[in-house]
Parts: C-alpha cells; sequence; structure tokens
C-alpha cells in the first residue's frame, strides 16, 4: 500500500508541474491578447510599409495624359556623298535635295489647369505638325503648343476639352533621397502604364539634356513615351515631370530623370504671362578649374570658376572682364558649382546690378555688372 502511495506521489509532482506550465502559457497569451496593437516604428519615423498604392495612382493617374505628336523630318544626303568630286562617278540621283519624310513620335503630357493646360517636354512636341492628346477617360483632341522653354525641356500645351482633371502639386523641398514614387506615361504607346521606385537622387546636373538641370533621379522605370508624364510620391501628388532615361552602352537600367514640378511650374507661369522665360545674363563662359590646368595651378585651392569666354557687349564685356579672369565672388558669396552659379544668375532680373570679385594674374579686383535679359539659344553661357 505505501508503494502505491510512494508511486502517486512521484507522478502527482509531474501531473502538478504540467498545470503550472500550462496556466503560466495561458496567462501569457491572455496578456498578449489584451495588449493595444502597437504600430511598427522605424528609427525616421516612415510610414508603416504599403502593400497597394492604387490610391496615390487613383488620384493623379486621371490628369495624366497621352500625346501623339505627327512630324516632319529633314532627310540629307549622307554628308562625304556631297562631294563634288564624287558626284561625277556616284550621279546626282544619289544626292538631289533633302526630303521630307512624315514621322509620328509618343509622349506623356499632364494636365496643371482645369482650363486645359498641359505640361509636357519640348522634345516631344519639337517640330510638330499636328498633335492629339488622349485622355484618361478615353476621350481624344486636338492640342495646340502655346509656349516652350528649350533651356528645361519644357513645353505648355493647349486643348479645348472641358472637365478635365488635375491633380496635388508636391513640396518639392520634402521630397527626399529614398521616398517611394510612381511614374505615369505612356511607354511605348501601351497606353497609361504605372511603374514603381524611388527617389535615388535629386539634384542631378551636367547630363548634357537642358541648359539648367535640377533633375530628380529615379530607378522607377522610364521609357520612351513617358516623356512629359507624372512622377508622383506615394500620395498621389505630382513631383515631377518624367523627362529622360540614362542611355549607355553598357546599360544603365533605372536611371531616370524628372523635372521637378516647382521648376515646370515656375516655367510654366513665365511663358503664359511673358511668352517666354525671362533670366538673367552675365555674357561669359565658364569652366571648372580642374579643366584648365594653367590656371587650376595658379590658384590653389582657392575655390571659383575659370571665365574662358566673353561676349561681344555683354554685360561682362562692358565692364572689362576678360578670358583668364577667375570669377571667386558673387554679390560677395564665394562661387561654388558652374550649375548654381548659372541659376543664381538666370534667376536675377534683367537690369539688377551685382558685384563681382576676380583674379587677374594673382591681383584681386572687383567690378560691378549690370545684367541683361538673357539672349536665346546661347547654351553653356551665364
Amino acid at each position: 500500500m505505501s508503494r502505491l502511495f510512494e508511486n502517486l506521489v512521484y507522478f502527482g509532482k509531474f501531473v502538478l508541474l504540467g498545470v503550472i506550465i500550462a496556466g503560466a502559457g495561458l496567462f501569457v497569451v491572455t496578456l498578449q491578447r489584451n495588449e493595444p496593437e502597437r504600430s511598427v516604428d522605424t528609427p525616421t519615423g516612415l510610414e508603416a510599409v504599403r502593400t497597394s498604392f492604387a490610391d496615390a495612382v487613383d488620384r493623379a493617374a486621371p490628369a495624366v495624359v497621352n500625346v501623339y505628336v505627327d512630324k516632319v523630318i529633314e532627310q540629307r544626303p549622307v554628308t562625304i556623298l556631297r562631294d563634288p568630286q564624287l558626284r561625277r562617278f556616284a550621279g546626282r540621283a544619289i544626292f538631289g535635295k533633302p526630303r521630307y519624310l512624315p514621322r509620328s513620335e509618343l509622349g506623356s503630357g499632364v494636365v496643371v489647369h482645369g482650363d486645359g493646360l498641359i505640361l509636357t517636354n519640348y522634345h516631344v512636341v519639337r517640330g510638330a505638325e499636328d498633335i492629339h492628346i488622349a485622355l484618361w477617360d478615353g476621350r481624344i483632341a486636338r492640342a495646340t503648343v502655346v509656349g516652350y522653354d528649350e533651356e528645361t525641356d519644357l513645353a505648355i500645351l493647349s486643348t479645348e476639352l472641358d472637365g478635365l482633371a488635375t491633380a496635388p502639386f508636391a513640396e518639392y523641398g520634402r521630397l527626399r533621397v529614398g521616398d517611394v514614387v510612381l511614374a505615369i506615361g505612356n511607354p511605348f504607346g501601351l497606353g497609361q502604364t504605372v511603374t514603381m521606385g524611388i527617389v535615388s537622387a535629386t539634384g542631378r546636373a551636367d547630363l548634357q539634356v537642358s541648359m539648367y538641370e535640377d533633375f530628380i533621379q529615379t530607378d522607377a522605370a522610364i521609357n520612351r513615351g513617358n516623356s512629359g508624364g507624372a512622377l508622383i510620391n506615394a500620395r498621389g501628388e505630382i513631383v515631377g515631370i518624367n523627362t529622360a532615361m540614362l542611355e549607355h552602352e553598357g546599360g544603365a537600367e533605372g536611371i531616370g530623370f524628372a523635372i521637378p514640378i516647382s521648376l515646370a511650374m515656375d516655367v510654366l507661369t513665365q511663358v503664359i504671362e511673358h511668352g517666354q522665360v525671362i533670366r538673367g545674363w552675365l555674357g561669359v563662359e565658364m569652366e571648372d578649374p580642374r579643366l584648365v590646368p594653367d590656371i587650376a595651378a595658379q590658384v590653389g585651392n582657392v575655390s571659383g570658376l575659370v571665365i574662358t569666354g566673353i561676349y561681344p557687349q555683354g554685360p561682362a564685356d562692358r565692364v572689362g572682364l576678360q578670358p583668364g579672369d577667375f570669377l571667386t565672388h558673387f554679390d560677395g558669396e564665394p562661387v561654388g558649382s558652374l550649375r548654381e552659379l548659372l541659376k543664381e544668375i538666370a534667376a536675377a532680373p534683367p537690369g539688377s546690378e551685382h558685384t563681382l570679385r576676380i583674379l587677374r594674374e594673382g591681383e584681386a579686383v572687383e567690378e560691378t555688372v549690370t545684367l541683361i535679359q538673357r539672349p536665346p539659344r546661347l547654351s553653356g553661357s551665364g
């Protein structure tokens, strides 16, 4: 009998231990169930990762149009075959006069005003004979060019359609590297298409795409036909106008560029008000001193830009600036990159006076110059 009692006590200990463990587990589970749901915080306070951006697309997509352009392209004879001596052997029929061939191109645009104003890229509509737009709701209409600015590669179209949808604009200063963005456009004529990526960089320049460059770089796919379309953020706000993709022999997938919407709207406002973008002009050509070894050796680590050319009768010529002068300060502030200085000069109104400090043969010289309006078609000058 005592033996049986000992066995019961022995097994009872295990049963009691199991009950205690089960009770503790049930208590923990109950606490977890009753604990309020917590949001996942990140070090930067970003929103929780989304599984869909459909709401953002629904908000912005109706403002994006497909642009269809008919052009006439001039086809000239091959240069080497224009030689008079070669004509004797090849015959005149090969040369003749230039031929003009019809050509159709695709692009995209963004409705920025309900009265029919549309932003697109200038290279999309350059030389256009006829332009049609297709809206997200299926309507098709003719559009005309209201104005353009070659130096930022922007053009403004107008259509007489009513009931056009628009999308809100984002604040450019809030755009950060790493933000999710979506590109909406008409790649390869497939119809309205959305691609997703992030902001890879801001303030990109020196791409040889346009004169005044301040691009948003993104890895959202921007293909032929996307030019002029919208780059939007995760809230459906327009942050830029898609403009270019990087083309490289070795391949450059995932590198596209968009013009910030703030710059695009400033161009649109000036073109509508003045018929053109009014920019200040100094009348010089400048280079980074690292590209001019003789000057770089003279100035050492002093920051600035080398004046490599002077336009006759321009503001700089009138005050006696010379090629080889080294510009160190503009209005008392040290000169930074060429892009930054060109942007500052362009933003200054014609007729405004500015102080320049230069080094000439080791001597500091200061001049006061009055800017004039920048003449058109002067690539690379400030």
